[in-house]
């Protein structure tokens, strides 16, 4: 199974790109969000993918993070939701905002996804309640861009071990990945397991 793909960008459609790894060209289905922040033709990427194998084909699907790829499977074992609707709900909102919107168990954001109706909405909130990807660093990767890989990996494990410290204290592991989430997008990725922590408290307590 593929699970990422770096190379070069050859052409991005309408629902997919196409990723020049050694001269083969992957086609990749991503998010509309994703497509539209991909750099030019020609740009060095990288891409966390989920492979779907069927009788009659094999997709391919792309994300910025392993945290989307997460919410991504997660999406699809709610009913009525397979991998296009799947896309369609991260094409719209931000891995963050779905966390948040599953923790608060608003089914306002998801609403705004293409196909999504209410009762919809209300099933994915509903059954992902107490459900969530693991928090993990990463994204698109471009040429003089990508991090330190000691730092990524120590910033991954802070937030990883805050999170279970959360879900450990009694908080849902939606709620408490959200609230690393929000700590995390507001003071960025550098940090103490302890400072996120303290920090998650506060978010939570608001």
């Amino acid at each position: 199974m593929i699970g990422r793909l770096r190379g070069l960008v050859d052409a991005v459609g309408a629902d997919s790109v196409i990723i020049d790894v050694g001269g083969v060209g992957y086609e990749v289905f991503c998010p509309s969000r994703l497509l539209a922040r991909l750099p030019p033709a020609g740009s060095p990427v990288t891409l966390s993918i989920e492979t779907h194998v069927r009788e009659d084909a094999i997709r391919l699907y792309g994300f910025e993070t392993e945290a989307e790829r997460g919410w991504f499977r997660l999406l699809q074992n709610v009913q009525g939701v397979g991998a296009r609707m799947a896309l369609s709900v991260l094409g719209t909102i931000d891995a963050g905002t779905l966390a948040n919107a599953i923790a608060m168990q608003d089914k306002g954001p998801l609403t705004r996804a293409p196909g999504v109706g209410p009762k919809l909405a209300l099933r994915i909130v509903t059954e992902l309640k107490d459900k969530a990807p693991p928090l993990m660093a990463g994204g698109i990767h471009v040429a003089g861009s990508a991090p330190v890989a000691g730092t990524a990996a120590g910033a991954a494990s802070a937030q990883s071990d805050a999170v279970s410290a959360l879900i450990n204290l009694g908080y849902a592991p939606a709620l408490a990945n959200a609230a690393i989430a929000a700590v995390v997008a507001r003071n960025g990725e550098a940090g103490r397991a302890e400072d996120l922590i303290r920090l998650g408290l506060k978010e939570l307590a608001k």
